[in-house]
């Protein structure tokens, strides 16, 4: 019997995407966390701007950090404004950093942020994949794929 689908996050307001994520890596695993930021990181998340493009998540003892996300300077913020390439803390449980020890340990995994939102009570969460990077033959499939349902679509619509 077939594993059930998880149910999706309750993404209000998405704020970053890392589509190339999914072109780089098998996704194996997904989860949300928190993130630790502070006043002008939200406004300025708030406001729509935020990279997560070239981050990804790494557990150091007890605690799980995404790096290289570049949240840009608040524009009213004043000399208490953020580093908008610091280190920021994910919030998770401890069963679940010692998993994503394991498996980055153990199985060889990679840690990727796929997308950076604001859920339905306002809390600025991470979409977590643990994820398997893709050889240059299995990104070529991916290409190959992706050209293959693109023309069928265009085949549909012309002659459907």
């Amino acid at each position: 019997m077939a594993k059930p689908l998880p149910a999706p996050f309750d993404k209000q307001k998405v704020v970053a995407e890392n589509r190339r994520a999914r072109f780089d890596y098998f996704v194996e695993d997904r989860l949300e966390a928190g993130i630790q930021l502070t006043g002008t990181e939200v406004k300025s998340l708030r406001q729509g701007e935020g990279s997560i493009a070239e981050s990804y998540a790494t557990v150091e003892g007890e605690e799980v950090w995404l790096i290289n996300s570049h949240i840009p300077e608040y524009s009213h913020g004043n000399r208490l404004n953020h580093q908008p390439r610091r280190q920021r803390k994910l919030l998770l449980k401890g069963r679940e950093i010692a998993r994503l020890h394991g498996a980055i340990t153990r199985q060889g995994l990679t840690l990727v942020p796929l997308s950076l939102y604001f859920n339905s009570s306002g809390r600025a969460k991470v979409e977590l994949a643990l994820a398997r990077g893709k050889k240059v033959h299995d990104k070529r499939e991916t290409v190959k794929e992706r050209d293959w349902k693109r023309e069928q679509q265009r085949l549909l619509r012309h002659n459907g």
